[in-house]
């Protein structure tokens, strides 16, 4: 299995960027390998109940000027149903997704933007304040 570049964010604001081979949304934990530089050495395990979200990445250097479209372009069809997500520290997502349910521990959400440094998220239940489908 391939490593998937991750940025995961801890519902305390600290932000740990690396890679994983195991996650699993029905597992409480998985194995990050920290970038070097990020502060950590060796591998860390992580537990799903410390977190907001799992950002799968295209980079990790990101861009920060970048402006996110939050709305489908006109004819554009999404797969999955479109939903906005505010999480608890009040940042807002809009994406796609075909597994929400607040019963679960999270669910995966695509972004609408396709030009996004993210590929997907992994949302934790636990940090959403509230979601509206769109």
């Amino acid at each position: 299995m391939e490593p998937s570049k991750i940025v995961v964010r801890y519902m305390n604001g600290t932000i740990l960027k690396g890679f994983t081979q195991n996650f699993f949304p029905n597992k409480p934990t998985f194995h990050l390998t920290p970038l070097e530089g990020e502060g950590v050495k060796g591998m860390v395990e992580v537990s799903l109940d410390r977190l907001k979200a799992i950002f799968f990445v295209r980079d990790f250097v990101g861009d920060k000027t970048f402006q996110e479209k939050k709305r489908l372009a006109e004819g554009e069809k999404p797969q999955g149903r479109l939903i906005e997500v505010t999480c608890k520290d009040g940042e807002v997502i809009v994406g796609t997704t075909t597994g929400y349910d607040p019963k679960r521990t999270g669910f995966f959400l695509f972004p609408v933007d396709r030009n996004s440094n993210n590929t997907k998220a992994y949302i934790v239940s636990a940090a959403v304040a509230g979601t509206r489908f769109l």
